[in-house]
């Protein structure tokens, strides 16, 4: 018999699929409408596929650099291995390309729970400091940048939201500071009702999102996850230019930085796996501003997007392959995190 709380959390949990499938197929409407497809396929035969080679190599030296800053968020006494966090990582790669909803958030706090025994509580709540630091280190980068861009009409929306990020992050330290764990033990408390959760680990819970946000409120480790933060993004944007070139648009390496703050900015959009139809449009976008056509943009929208998906699709499944494997060898999972959930 399914719970009352499972059936009020249900429409919602039917409802972000359905949503993810508007998002994609609007933005894969506006990707495609003025397309030529000769003219994309003309681009496609003649780009330059040895440009993919230096691409691979900056998008695994960015996936890297994440890992490293998904490490540097936890407190210092916590932390687990950082092959266990790129392990995990990856997982979390793999469900984004096969799952709606960037389900694979979910996964990889999981997967990192399991191979380190962190607290699941924690983890999540870094995943939220990530995306916390992301949208303000890409609008950032693109104020800076700027003065060397081309005129991009989304520039004002992107300020907009990083400022309202920006303003709900200060509430949140303020909120911490004040009332350290409080306010989420009182989120947290209709959990009490649960017959199968006692309220010492509900009260743990709070406590571990606490400490899950430590990047907010230590200016040390803020600083050390933004330097992690703003290098992977710098590593990627120079993975995205590597597949411009290849097309020979003749564009500069800022192009390849404007490409991923317009991908990463309009993937926040709940969309379908691997954000197909968001992710090309917003390439199109970002490269019309530079005056390519929509055909030979699309194009390259496509090889780019091959790439930011075969090698997580591959690594995620050899990473789980692996896991899978330990597991039927018997192989011990780490011993839980006292101060888990």
């Amino acid at each position: 018999m399914t719970s009352p709380e499972a059936s009020r959390r249900s429409p919602l949990r039917r409802a972000l699929p359905w949503l993810g499938v508007v998002v994609t197929v609007v933005f894969g409407y506006l990707a495609v409408r003025d397309v030529r497809w000769n003219e994309a396929w003309d681009a496609f035969r003649s780009s330059h596929w040895w440009w993919l080679a230096p691409a691979f190599a900056a998008l695994a030296v960015g996936v890297g650099l994440r890992a490293v800053r998904w490490q540097s968020l936890l407190p210092p006494q916590h932390r687990p291995p950082l092959d266990a966090t790129t392990s995990a990582l990856l997982v979390g790669y793999f469900f984004n390309s096969v799952l709606p909803a960037r389900a694979g958030e979910a996964a990889r706090v999981v997967a990192l729970h399991r191979s380190s025994g962190s607290s699941r509580a924690e983890l999540a709540a870094t995943v939220v400091v990530e995306r916390i630091f992301d949208v303000l280190s890409l609008v950032v980068m693109l104020l800076v940048a700027s003065p060397w861009l081309p005129h991009v009409s989304w520039s004002t929306s992107a300020y907009v939201f990083a400022a309202a990020v920006a303003a709900g992050s200060l509430l949140l330290v303020v909120g911490v500071a004040i009332w350290s764990d409080r306010p989420f033990r009182f989120l947290l408390r209709p959990l009490a009702l649960l017959s199968f959760l006692e309220p010492e680990r509900i009260g743990q819970a709070a406590f571990n999102l606490t400490q899950g946000l430590a990047a907010i409120s230590r200016p040390r480790i803020a600083a050390e996850a933004l330097a992690w933060t703003v290098l992977s993004w710098l590593a990627l944007a120079l993975s995205t230019w590597f597949v411009l070139v290849g097309f020979a648009l003749g564009l500069s390496p800022l192009a390849g930085l404007l490409v991923v703050v317009a991908i990463n900015l309009a993937l926040i959009l709940p969309s379908s796996a691997a954000g197909v139809g968001v992710f090309e449009a917003a390439t199109v976008v970002a490269l019309s501003a530079y005056g390519v056509s929509t055909s030979t943009a699309l194009s390259a929208a496509l090889v780019l997007h091959l790439l930011n998906l075969v090698p997580y699709l591959a690594a995620g499944a050899i990473v789980l392959h692996r896991t899978a494997r330990s597991e039927r060898a018997g192989a011990p999972i780490a011993a839980p995190d006292p101060r888990s959930p």
